[in-house]
């Protein structure tokens, strides 16, 4: 009777796993493209934070001149919600001297007049642009007579949370500097709406840096401005990250699907758990601090009340106005491209994409639907009143079947980002046609 108890057990036992294994590879394989055994392009967790910064309490440094950049020599890899696969693998890097997702330190000098040097600016989705839609870009624009014997070299100064004029700093400082520009693609306008918005929550003026990506740094350094909600959410975000990091660790060295999916799917719950929570961080107000060595500028007395996001649009406009007069001294070209966001959107979601897409209670939504239609006001009059536009991307994914969001803030799938890069391209040509 024990050895039948014994064996139907383990009988059981056996066919659970196989039914578990059999589960897990067919979601991984639904998820990724590829048997879980054979997968050359597996992807390989990375620490965050304090591990991959040294010991850090963050990777993120201060920069007196653009605010908020990240460390030299950090790995960077993009979110399996971006891409999966080859492109996920081929994309990697590290961040370079300056902070920035490049494999050349900054500035870089032609190694021949054949090198045609493009510079993509902007917030996260530039920054996620120039590692999943450059290459299109590159790619579309090497097939046309002009480029014949060229060779693209796409260099990004993108950062998240990065705003005007920010990149309008950022690119004059570069050029102080010796970098040269063949061509510049801004892509913003999000960041502009969304973020000013926040700024002014917290007091700052739309025209610092963001506060979500300030304000955390800002209390780090200077330890007056410390709060006991802010230690307290710190150490929150210290145990998610660490929790994040120790199932990163066992995810790299699974050898089963089924633990595989599993410990992913916790990963990414502990992932959004530190993700939210360093939302909070930044939101939390500061003890004031009168005698703080880092100033901010507070909220500028700009006239009318109920305007505030027409002064947003024109302080947009105007750096863009300041980035293309700077690089037409140089004889290079500006491409300004209006960024789409599902938070002012004509797309018909599908139901799946919206439970990824959609966050009723995104703190940046009311931004982009209030600050969306001022762009466009403010791009129909400089038309009119000075014959120069921003490309309007805004209807770019409206009648594309394909999922093209990644999350509930703005940044695209891989599927979106070569639509952006297509769109790119369009408007490249329709700057310089000879080309």
């Amino acid at each position: 009777m024990l050895k039948r108890v014994v064996v139907l057990l383990v009988g059981n036992v056996v066919v659970l796993c196989v039914a578990a294994e059999s589960t897990a590879l067919g979601v991984y394989y639904f998820q990724h493209g590829w048997l879980f055994y054979l997968n050359p392009y597996r992807t390989t967790f990375r620490p965050v934070g304090a591990v991959a910064s040294g010991g850090a309490l963050t990777d993120v440094g201060l920069h007196p001149y653009f605010g908020p950049v990240h460390r030299a020599g950090l790995p960077v890899e993009v979110p399996a919600s971006m891409a999966s696969g080859a492109a996920a693998a081929l994309a990697a890097t590290v961040t370079n001297n300056f902070g920035f997702t490049s494999a050349h330190a900054y500035p870089y000098r032609k190694a021949s007049d054949r090198e045609f040097i493009v510079g993509i600016f902007g917030g996260s989705v530039g920054a996620w642009f120039c590692q999943l839609g450059a290459p299109r870009l590159a790619q579309s624009l090497s097939a046309r007579p002009f480029f014949r014997g060229k060779t693209i070299v796409p260099l990004c100064f993108s950062h998240e949370g990065y705003k005007q004029p920010q990149q309008a700093l950022l690119l004059t400082y570069f050029l102080s500097v010796g970098q040269w520009f063949d061509l510049v693609v801004n892509i913003d306008g999000f960041n502009e709406v969304a973020l000013s918005r926040v700024n002014d929550e917290a007091g700052l003026d739309m025209s610092m840096p963001s506060a979500m990506h300030l304000e955390g740094l800002r209390t780090l350094i200077d330890g007056a401005t410390m709060t006991s909600a802010k230690l307290q959410s710190l150490a929150a975000i210290e145990g998610h990250r660490q929790r994040m990091n120790t199932v990163a660790a066992r995810l790299n060295r699974a050898w089963s699907a089924t633990v595989f999916v599993a410990l992913e799917r916790y990963y990414r719950v502990v992932e959004g758990r530190y993700q939210a929570e360093r939302v909070r961080f930044a939101a939390l107000p500061s003890a004031a601090a009168k005698g703080s060595a880092i100033h901010v500028t507070p909220r500028l007395d700009r006239g009318e009340a109920g305007r505030f996001f027409d002064e947003v649009a024109q302080l947009w406009l105007r750096s863009s106005d300041v980035m293309r007069d700077a690089l037409g001294r140089q004889g290079a070209a500006y491409v300004h491209v209006l960024q789409p966001n599902q938070y002012f959107s004509q797309r018909p979601f599908t139901e799946e994409e919206r439970q990824v897409a959609i966050n009723p209670a995104s703190p940046f939504k009311p931004g982009a639907e209030l600050g969306y239609p001022k762009l466009l006001a403010a791009l129909d009059s400089s038309v009119s009143e000075k014959g120069a536009s921003v490309f309007d991307a805004t209807r770019l994914f409206d009648d594309e079947r394909a999922a093209v969001y990644a999350d509930d803030c703005c940044h695209y799938t891989l599927r979106g980002n070569e639509l952006l890069a297509d769109f790119v391209v369009r408007s490249v040509l329709s700057v310089r046609p000879n080309w």
